[in-house]
């Protein structure tokens, strides 16, 4: 029998040494905030943020573009441009020199904010199985020996276990509020997951390859995994929930795979302002991992047991790179689904006559465009407008991501987003 216990999310009473900024690093920091204040004053972020409003709740607009360079950020904003000494000063120059690049030269609909988020210093445990990692330096190609050799060892499995370390998070958060309280908002955010999909989780216990045999050789036994993996993600959620530790995602939090989570129709309408629950929430889901898998046999063994995660949202997701056209009639059964990623590998035009003006159309243009020093302009530009005459009538975001590399170039992001502006504004 599999064990169900929870270690359950706890507060580790220890003493924490003092947290410090040097007076120089928070010099600089501050001249940062300044400017980002500034940025976030202009009248264009407020026009943007009403833009965003009315896409997330289907109302009509112009295509809305993102650009997020992922690892190219390596790219965009070097070590040698870091600035400040502290580890921590760092890791926070960082985050705020990426807000002004967004601001101030990336060119997408991306809203420049006043907030600077602190998130809760935690840890999560495994399930009670790791996987090795072979290889990945440098950020280079791995793979991985998945530890769930044999099913019988499931009985080895448990929930996974949060510990936040409260005393630590408050410092941060009062050493970030002294140095940018005068400026912007400091607010504790926390994103406790990214995708809440599950398949990424099994692969990694059992094997991408694997899983494949085993739903032929061991259906019985995968649906009991898939199960638990279902169940332990709930127990996730109501722990996180119980605990007063979820945070609103209908601002500018990244939603998905890709856009905004602004919209009018979260929180419900009978949320009482403090107690955060998953029906406030944008939630998301993918299956990138089983692409090459029947909708069959998605619908046999994967679905099943993302809908109970995702029923418990007021707005949903789906999607990622994996192509859903012929998954549609699968997915389109998630409540309240909202975005919807097409991907690279998708039928645009089939995804058009799917999705039509009740979906947000999440299009994702593929990210090798922009792994060459000198992109190809001439080609991008064609590629965006035959896919905005496909999507001409849906409810439509461009989203570049997954970029592993900028091709040594951080200019080729801004020139991608300035050539998607000037296609969205032909139509």
């Amino acid at each position: 029998m599999i064990d169900h216990s929870v270690a359950n999310l706890s507060v580790r009473e220890r003493n924490i040494p003092d947290i410090n900024i040097n007076k120089s690093d928070r010099t600089i920091l501050r001249q940062l905030a300044n400017h980002i204040a500034n940025l976030a004053a202009r009248p264009v972020e407020e026009e943007k943020r009403k833009l965003w409003y009315r896409h997330n709740d289907l109302g009509s607009t112009r295509p809305l573009i993102f650009c997020d360079p992922e690892n190219g950020w390596n790219e965009v904003i070097t070590e040698d441009q870091i600035e400040c000494t502290d580890k921590l000063a760092r890791k926070w120059e960082m985050i705020l020199r990426k807000e002004i690049f967004w601001g101030e030269s990336m060119g997408d609909d991306r809203v420049t904010e006043t907030h600077f988020n602190v998130p809760y210093v935690s840890k999560e445990t495994d399930w009670g199985m790791k996987e090795i990692i072979v290889g990945g330096y440098g950020g280079g190609a791995y793979r991985w020996d998945a530890p769930l050799k044999n099913y019988e060892d499931l009985t080895k499995l448990h929930y996974p276990g949060i510990t936040v370390d409260y005393e630590k998070t408050n410092s941060l958060y009062e050493l970030a509020n002294e140095i940018f309280g005068d400026i912007l908002s400091v607010r504790i955010k926390c994103s406790w997951w990214w995708t809440l999909g599950l398949t990424w989780v099994l692969v990694k216990l059992r094997g991408l390859e694997q899983i494949m045999y085993d739903m032929y050789d061991f259906p019985e036994e995968l649906h009991k995994l898939m199960a638990f993996l279902r169940d332990g993600h709930l127990s996730k959620l109501d722990y996180l929930e119980k605990s007063g530790l979820l945070t609103l995602n209908n601002d500018g939090t990244y939603v998905g795979s890709g856009g905004f989570g602004w919209t009018n129709q979260l929180p419900q309408k009978d949320y009482n302002g403090k107690n955060i629950r998953t029906i406030d929430m944008w939630g998301f889901a993918e299956s990138q991992e089983t692409s090459q898998v029947s909708p069959e046999m998605f619908a046999e063994f994967i679905f099943p047991y993302q809908k109970p995660i995702l029923e418990r949202f007021g707005l949903n997701c789906y999607g990622c790179c994996e192509s859903l056209n012929k998954r549609w009639e699968i997915i389109k059964q998630i409540p309240r689904l909202r975005r919807v990623s097409v991907s690279p590998w998708a039928n645009l035009e089939d995804m058009s006559d799917k999705l039509q003006d009740k979906y947000i159309y999440s299009l994702k243009p593929n990210p090798a465009y922009l792994a060459v020093h000198n992109i190809d302009e001439d080609y991008i530009r064609r590629s965006l407008k035959e896919s905005m005459r496909i999507t001409r009538h849906n409810c439509t975001e461009i989203i570049m991501k997954d970029n592993n590399t900028l091709g040594g170039n951080p200019q080729n992001a801004v020139r991608w987003c300035k050539i998607a502006k000037e296609e969205v504004e032909k139509i």
